[in-house]
This record gives structure tokens, sequence and C-alpha cells, in this order.
């Protein structure tokens, strides 16, 4: 800061001009590509409305280091930067600025910068765009090339040192999930002289049923939890819930007690279908169809069986009987004949209390790291910010 500080003293003391985006730059669309010309073995990447490309093509239509924007769907108004030979497709702006007058990373950050502004100008009913205006008429502040170059180094260093944070930081995640797994599935597996094995179906009552949909959610009155959040909101536990239903709603809806595992029964993918949830509430709750609730029976510890349906070995089991149409599903029969170890339930409790640590363990980690990780951002977006804000110039 102190850098940038001498240098608007020496350049302009009394301040910067700010002009119409539109007057510095040129805004380009990108050219229709259609789906079929696309393929995961060709070179270049091709931009369209997503906020990474969308297939690759063989033949490009801008070069390296250029700035996109993106024109329609829900990511209108996202800015990416562009460093290899890429085809624009048509919801793709195309920003090039006049680089006698402003260099091409300054507009980019800049860009960046105002990047939530233009999400918030979405326009249209359906599918949302950005209309080029919108753009253009953003008011960009024109330094000194030599303050801009200053400016565009100090960020290009910020933005290198938050990658660097962030794949340090997802791969210190990654490996305490594959050290949990790896615990986990070893202290679940034992020969077959150690322990008595039997199917599922044997061991617990499963109960499945239909009804509660989103739209039956109140904020108040019964609790209920809903197949798609086991996957996209709990965790291996809850003892809460999200949502909540009335009462009339309940009442025609089986319920989970304490000690039950919930079952998602049907996903998009392979890794989400049959996630399960072990309810630790001291009360009952109403559950939605495409959903399983199995109650163990007095030999098996309910904690103990969802530690089960999150090995390696559940996940091989569901893969061999899964069935793909519009989404995912695995019959209730072939769940029921996964075959688990029923060691005794001293046996069970020791080995669940050791997998509770474990599992605490990531849990902080999987809070404490993100949470790093959005400080750093909010660090860099604040220095952006001060970076790119001038004293206008008086006329």
């Amino acid at each position: 800061m102190n850098k940038i500080e001498e240098l608007l003293q020496k350049y302009c003391p009394d301040g910067v001009e700010f002009k119409k985006l539109g007057e510095v730059i040129t805004l380009q669309k990108g050219k229709q590509l259609n789906r079929e010309l696309l393929s995961e073995s060709w070179l270049y990447p091709a931009y369209n409305w997503w906020i990474v490309y969308s297939g690759f093509t063989n033949s490009y239509n801008y070069s390296e280091n250029t700035i996109i924007i993106s024109q329609g769907g829900a990511s209108a108004g996202f800015v990416n930067f562009i460093t290899t030979k890429f085809y624009a497709n048509a919801h793709c702006y195309i920003v090039l600025p006049n680089i006698q007058i402003i260099e091409n990373k300054f507009v980019y950050y800049f860009l960046k910068l105002n990047q939530q502004q233009l999400t918030q100008k979405q326009h249209g009913a359906g599918i949302p765009a950005l209309k080029t205006s919108e753009i253009l008429g953003l008011q960009i502040p024109i330094s000194p090339i030599e303050v801009q170059k200053e400016i565009v180094k100090i960020l290009d260093n910020f933005t290198e040192l938050e990658a660097e944070l962030e794949a340090e930081l997802e791969a210190e995640l990654e490996a305490r999930k594959s050290q949990y797994e790896y615990y986990r599935d070893s202290l679940l597996s034992f020969r077959d002289d150690e322990v008595e094995w039997k199917e599922l179906g044997e061991v617990w009552k499963m109960i499945r049923w239909n009804g509660l949909q989103k739209k039956d959610f109140t904020e108040s009155w019964f609790p209920c939890i809903h197949y798609g959040q086991i996957y996209t909101y709990y965790g291996t536990f809850t003892n809460t819930t999200k949502s909540f239903c009335s009462l009339e709603i309940a009442k025609k809806l089986r319920h989970a007690k304490y000690g039950d595992v919930l079952i998602a029964g049907t996903s998009e993918n392979l890794a989400d279908v049959n996630k399960a949830t072990g309810w630790l509430g001291d009360y009952e709750i109403a559950i939605s169809g495409d959903m399983f609730a199995f109650r163990p029976n007095k030999n098996l510890n309910g904690k103990f069986l969802t530690y089960l349906f999150q090995t390696n070995k559940y996940f091989e089991h569901k893969r061999k009987f899964a069935k793909w149409t519009k989404v995912i599903r695995v019959a209730s029969e072939k769940i029921e004949k996964f075959k688990i170890p029923v060691p005794s339930i001293e046996k069970q409790q020791e080995i669940v209390a050791i997998l509770d640590k474990f599992d605490a363990l990531v849990n902080d980690i999987s809070v404490w790291l993100p949470a790093e990780l959005k400080a750093r951002r909010q660090q860099y977006e604040y220095y952006r910010g001060k970076l790119l804000t001038f004293k206008v110039l008086e006329k």
C-alpha cells in the first residue's frame, strides 16, 4: 500500500479520472458452437454461460489472457480470466481493453470487484441474462499505467498465494478424511471366525413410506427430515432437524425414533444414494418418501450400523446393485442382503466410542479449514477493494 500511495502521490496527487468502461474497452460476444462439436479429447476449452468450460473443441476464436463474462443463465455476470486459447460460445461476452489506456489485468480485477453487482443485474423471465449496458456503464478509475501495473502485480501475488493456500487446505482436509476412512474400515473389519455374520435383513426392521414433499415444510410444529437433506445437509448423526411440517401431515407419516438409521433411497450420483444419518434426538420425527429407516434389534447398536453404511465395503455393495434411470436407486431387498459383522454389544460400543472421536475430529477440521479459507478470501477481497479505490479527480 505504501508503494501505491507513493505512485499516486507522484503521478496523480489530485485524484484520478473516472470513465465509463465502454470508453476504454470493446465488448464482443461469442459465436454459436453446437454441442456435437464438443469433445473431451480435443484441445481448446469452450466457454458459454457456465462458470467453467462446457467441453473442448478443435478450434479457437480468442487467444490466451482474455477476460470473459457469462452472458446468460444463473451465472450471468460471472467474470473469468482465460489463460489459454479458447472458444467463446454465444452466451459469452469477451472484454478487450484499449491497452494504450488501461491494463488488461487491471480491467479484470476491476470487473471481479464488481462481479456481485453484475450478477444482481440479471434480467428476463426463464433463462436470466445480462445486458451489455450494465457492463459498459460501469465507472472505472483511469489511473496512470505505472499505478495500474503495480496494482496488478500486487493482486497477482495475492491470487497466487490464495490459490496455494486453497490447495494446501483442501489437501489437508482430504488427507484427514482418508486417514479417518482407513481407521474406520479397519475397526469395522473382522475375520470370518472372529464374529457372527448376518444379512442386514436379519438384524433390523425396515420402515419405508411415502409422503412429505418440500412444499409441506412449515416454519415450526412437527420436526421432519426429507431424503435429499441426508446428503445435502446432515452429517453422520443428528439430534435436531432442519425442517418441520404440520401436525396434520405428520399424522399421515411414519416416524423415526432414537437410534434409527435414516437412509436416502435415491440420488443423482452413486456417492449419495443410500447415504446414512443416525437419528439421535430424544423425540420422534417424520420422514419423507424415497427413504428407508432401519430400526436395529437389541443385538445391534444404531451408531455401529450407521458407521457400517459408510464403509468402502458397503459402497462396493451398492455399486453392484445400483440401478440408473432418471435417478439412482438400490432396491431395498438388495440392501438387506448386505452381510455385516455382529460382534458383542460391548465390542460395538467400544468401536463406536473410537469412531465418534474420529468423526468429531474430521468434522472440526471440515469446519475449521473452510472457515480459514473464507477468512483469507475476505482478506484478499478487502485489499483488492482498497487497491482499486481512488480519489476522484475534480474537474
